[in-house]
């Protein structure tokens, strides 16, 4: 199946609108597996969005509560909406949330990290390709915010479909990723 990306968010959005809860459960642990098996040598922080349960994405918190567990420091993002770009801020047990006008929980306090200091990013995605290139929401936050990382950084979407063989509309703007992570 080849796509561009407006009809892909469409139809992924939609088929993750249509999951049930209990599919939901059941490719959630599948994922959380594949992430406790990773090789986390050399991984001392760890980026990872906050799950917006209205669009039914993953629930992040057992991958945080995981990450915690092994002493990996986490890293979350606030959204800049004027520029579609992100700030990063450690999430600590302290660390108050606030959503956004969209939902989107992100933190009010914290101590701000630059986006070289990441080992490992969590992208969050609605569908991906066998070239690990994502469709997401469509206003690019990510994409700019990975072109700024370090290069030995590791990017992993996490999805609950399997990729698809191409995006059609790809760009020299897209960022793959290394691997992408869904129920096998």
């Amino acid at each position: 199946m080849i796509m561009k990306k407006q009809e892909l968010r469409k139809i992924y959005k939609q088929k993750r609108a249509d999951l049930t809860e209990a599919q939901i459960e059941d490719f959630q642990k599948n994922i959380y597996q594949q992430i406790y098996d990773l090789d986390l040598g050399g991984i001392k922080i760890v980026h990872l969005f906050l799950s917006l349960t209205k669009f039914k994405e993953i629930d992040t918190q057992p991958i945080i509560d995981f990450f915690r567990s092994r002493n990996i420091k986490i890293v979350v993002s606030k959204s800049d909406l004027k520029n579609n770009t992100l700030s990063h801020f450690y999430l600590e047990k302290d660390t108050v949330l606030e959503l956004n006008k969209y939902g989107v929980p992100e933190p009010v306090n914290g101590e701000e990290v630059n986006e070289k200091e990441l080992d490992l990013i969590f992208v969050p995605l609605l569908i991906s390709d066998e070239l690990n290139y994502r469709v997401g929401y469509g206003k690019g936050f990510y994409d700019r915010f990975l072109s700024n990382c370090k290069e030995e950084a590791q990017f992993i979407g996490v999805n609950f479909f399997k990729p698809i063989y191409q995006i059609e509309d790809s760009n020299d703007f897209d960022v793959p990723l290394h691997q992408v992570i869904y129920p096998k």
